[in-house]
């Protein structure tokens, strides 16, 4: 089988790459004594403000991430004065959201067999400009990578089509040769409408050989 043959995959970061997304969320109240309830309805209080998805505006590069963290910190107090800010650093979030974070080593793992077995592989996620270098490092134990869509640099987010249409673009391949590994039901979903094979990501066993069947190489973790 060629490289043109062999399907592209693509991983999602958050949730996928990293931690669980509640385990991350966990992580950031011990640092900062914001329960994940009160960080995401300010979320989706900045996001309403703008008219749009709780993270759009910061995913898609229309606001920066300090007027963004600004915005959260508003909300924030104004639910709750009492509750004490001091210890988020808000306006330069993602330093903060990552800090300690280590990539989740069975996918990192499985990224790098599909590299030894001849497959070509990217992250296809929804991300913003200003956290990247602190996402980039938790990855970097995956390996290299043969291409990146970032919804912050191509304008675009799952579960939008575009987003699906312009990583086929980038990986030189039609929609039936991709596949998605995500942690969200709705982009897989959208994956899937597109013409694409995607993975639901529940848990690292269950990922691993769903991703053996598609491709046909053995679940490495």
């Amino acid at each position: 089988m060629t490289e043109r043959e062999n399907p592209f995959v693509w991983f999602d970061f958050g949730g996928v790459l990293s931690p669980p997304l509640a385990e991350l969320f966990s992580t950031y109240e011990t640092k900062t004594g914001i329960t994940p309830a009160a960080l995401q309805a300010a979320m989706q209080a900045v996001g309403d403000d703008l008219g749009a998805h709780p993270l759009a505006p910061i995913e898609l590069a229309q606001i920066t991430e300090r007027e963004w963290g600004s915005r959260l910190r508003e909300h924030l107090a104004a639910a709750d004065p009492d509750l004490d800010l001091s210890r988020a650093r808000l306006e330069t979030f993602g330093e903060q959201w990552f800090d300690g974070i280590v990539v989740n080593s069975a996918m990192a793992s499985a990224l790098r067999g599909l590299k030894a077995y001849g497959h070509r592989v990217g992250v296809l996620s929804n991300n913003v400009v200003e956290w990247e270098p602190y996402w980039r490092a938790i990855i970097e134990p995956a390996g290299p990578l043969d291409a990146l869509v970032d919804s912050c640099l191509v304008g675009a987010r799952k579960p939008d089509e575009q987003i699906f249409a312009i990583a086929e673009k980038v990986a030189g391949v039609d929609a039936s040769q991709c596949i998605l590994i995500d942690d969200l039901a709705q982009n897989v979903d959208a994956a899937r409408r597109r013409g694409w094979q995607a993975i639901h990501f529940r848990s690292n066993g269950q990922a691993a050989s769903e991703l053996s069947r598609l491709t046909g190489i053995p679940a490495v973790l």
